[in-house]
């Protein structure tokens, strides 16, 4: 059962935000398997293994990003919550294999990402909380 979202400015923030999110992720997996040289550190050059590394990303964020619009499509503020969460969760670790590739576009992106991501989580949980 969706629980309908209470307000409608910490509705609107969080599924932004959240869509958003799912997007970068989703369109970034897909121009990986559409040219993997793009997502790959300076200097490096493909192989298949990158190529098969994209395929497993896409697996990931693709199906990640339809859920996460159905569920703000139905409106269900418990699925925004969880999906919005996992896919914070995902920028913050994504912000960390920036770090690991000393890349300041990798690190800061996601990090920001993440935080913005938090912050909508919040306003929405909030706001939830202070309705009758």
């Amino acid at each position: 059962m969706t629980t309908p979202y209470s307000s409608p400015r910490a509705t609107r923030i969080a599924s932004v935000i959240t869509a958003f999110n799912v997007s970068v992720a989703a369109g970034l997996s897909i121009l990986g398997l559409i040219d993997p040289a793009s997502i790959l550190p300076a200097h490096y050059v493909p192989t298949v293994a990158s190529s098969v590394f994209a395929m497993y990303a896409a697996a990931r964020t693709i199906p990640l990003a339809v859920i996460t619009l159905v569920a703000i499509f139905k409106r269900s503020a418990s699925a925004l919550l969880t999906m919005g969460t996992l896919a914070g969760v995902i920028q913050l670790l994504n912000s960390i294999v920036g770090m690991v590739q000393h890349d300041p576009g990798k690190i800061l992106g996601p990090l920001v990402i993440a935080v913005l991501q938090f912050y909508a989580l919040t306003t929405l949980r909030k706001a939830a909380h202070s309705q009758p």
